[in-house]
Order: C-alpha cells, then structure tokens, then sequence
C-alpha cells in the first residue's frame, strides 16, 4: 500500500499548563469536528455514485472450486473485494497489503450480518495463496483470478502491452510504469440485485483503504504519531516484528 508518510511530530514539543493546554485541544476540535463532517459528506457522495453494469463473466480458483463473480457473493447483495498484491511469480505477499488484511478478519461477521461479503483476490495460483495465508493465520476468504481478466480490468494489473507505452492507467490518472509495481493494490465494491444483476459502484485505491487500517488510526492518535522516516518505514509483516522488547529511548523505525 502506497501511504505517503506523515509529518513527523516533535517529541520536545512545548510544555505548557492545563488551561493553555485545554485552549489549544479546543481549537484542534474544531478541526476534528470539520473532518467528522467532510467524512460525512464523502460518505454520502460514495453512496450516490453511478453503477456500471458487470456483462463479463469472470472465473476464480477458490477451495471449493471455481467460481463465478456472482457466487462470491456468497448469496449477499454486496461484494467487498480486496486486491491484494501477490503476483503469480512472487514468494510472499505485499507488506502493506498483509498489514490491511490483519484489520479484517475480525470485522468479517459484522460485514457479513450487514449483508456484505469481503474476499481478497491475488493473480498467484491458489497453492500459493493458501500457503501464505497458513504463514499469516488467517481465515478470511481469498480466491486467485490466475488467469482471468478481473484484475487487468479493475487497473491493479498491467499487460505488456500497457506497460510498452510508458504510462498505466491507476488511481484514475496515468501513471509512469516506472511508479508501478508489478501488481497494484486497492478495494472495489459490487452490488448484485434479485434479478442477479451485477454492477460495479465503486474502487479506491492507494491511499484510498487508509481508514480501514485502525492501526494507522491508532498511532494518530499516540504521542509521535506514525513516527515515520519515509512511507510506512515501521512496517513489517506481523510474523517479522521482534519478540523482545526494545531499550528505552529506541526508534520504532529501526
């Protein structure tokens, strides 16, 4: 995941009393209460977005066979995909990708009481996905397009061809091949109606899942923030961490 790197806090800043304190935490509030409101409103325009309809029929390798876009919606009306980056000739999955889908699992029956089926689909063949998915001991579903069109035409993968020109369509401008991984992520939603009709409403990609990520949430609101020296340079994937506790005064980023 493509998240730009914060601006570093200050761990001197000035220490102040309780009311200079309060003064300034009030006019910080205000501009939390402008975001709150903004969200809103961002919501509200995801919600009242044009649908295109879905005529292609894609295919994906899952545990129980192949499978339809259609029964991945395992009879809900909506779809939450997740494109995770694993391609077909990689060892391991994306860091940020892995670091996006440790939020999920445990969101899963909620989505799924709302009427809402999540899935991951990766280009890498299903062996491989499974056998990462046991390294990182989750459960959620995740099925591979190897082999279909599904991720070429939602833009978070290339053909040589498109990649020849110097420039790939993503995140809704073209982008240099030179910026571009060889698998890009990002979320697209998909809403199936009772004549089984399906439409596409909506894709985000880079830093479009950020608030997904409540970690991310969490470290804005510690202390140093994201403590970063450059994009997600903490991040590691959650079996590469270090067991034992660093000495006082050490960097997270180190």
């Amino acid at each position: 995941m493509d998240i730009t790197a914060s601006a570093k806090n200050n761990p001197d800043n000035p220490v102040v009393d309780k009311d200079e304190w309060r003064n300034a935490r009030l006019k910080l509030l205000e501009l939390e209460k402008e975001e709150t409101h903004l969200r809103d409103r961002v919501r509200a325009a995801r919600q009242a977005l044009p649908r295109v309809k879905v005529n292609k029929d894609y295919t994906f390798e899952t545990l129980a066979g192949r499978k339809t876009l259609a029964e991945l919606f395992d009879g809900r009306s909506q779809l939450l995909v997740y494109h995770f980056m694993l391609g077909p000739d990689w060892d391991e999955g994306c860091i940020g990708c892995s670091f996006f889908c440790d939020h999920v699992e445990g969101a899963l029956p909620h989505l799924n009481n709302h009427d809402v089926t999540w899935v991951a689909v990766s280009r890498a063949p299903l062996a491989k996905i499974e056998a990462y998915r046991k390294r990182m001991g989750w459960n959620f579903p995740w099925v591979s397009s190897f082999g279909d069109d599904f991720n070429y035409d939602y833009n978070v993968s290339f053909s040589d061809e498109e990649r020849a020109s110097g420039a790939v369509e993503y995140n809704y401008r073209k982008v240099p091949t030179t910026e571009i991984a060889d698998e890009e992520h990002g979320m697209s939603s998909f809403y199936r109606n009772e004549a089984g009709e399906i439409f596409h409403t909506y894709s985000t990609y880079a830093r479009g899942g950020e608030e997904v990520c409540g970690t991310l949430m969490l470290l804005d609101r510690a202390p140093l923030g994201r403590n970063e020296t450059s994009t997600m340079s903490f991040l590691k994937r959650h079996d590469e961490y270090e067991t034992a506790p660093k000495e006082k005064g050490s960097s997270c980023c180190h």
